[in-house]
């Protein structure tokens, strides 16, 4: 996996919806799924947001929280 996706998971925020304004990596896993079930939108959005799912269903959030911690002061 390309590490500088998971930079953008914790310092890129959601653009639009109910979220909006927060990091992605503190989208809740419901909304997550909602948007499985929805579609994902296109590019890196897309991309960012089905990673994020992957990662949250095979529990592997541990992974965000020590990129979190270095990179999250950059937002």
């Amino acid at each position: 996996m390309d590490k500088q996706i998971l930079i953008d998971l914790v310092t890129q925020r959601m653009p639009f919806g109910k979220y909006k304004g927060r990091l992605l990596c503190d989208i809740p896993e419901e909304y997550l799924v909602w948007m499985k079930g929805k579609g994902f939108p296109e590019g890196k959005l897309g991309m960012w947001l089905h990673t994020l799912y992957e990662i949250r269903l095979n529990g592997l959030e541990g992974i965000l929280a020590d990129l979190k911690r270095n990179y999250g002061s950059l937002t």
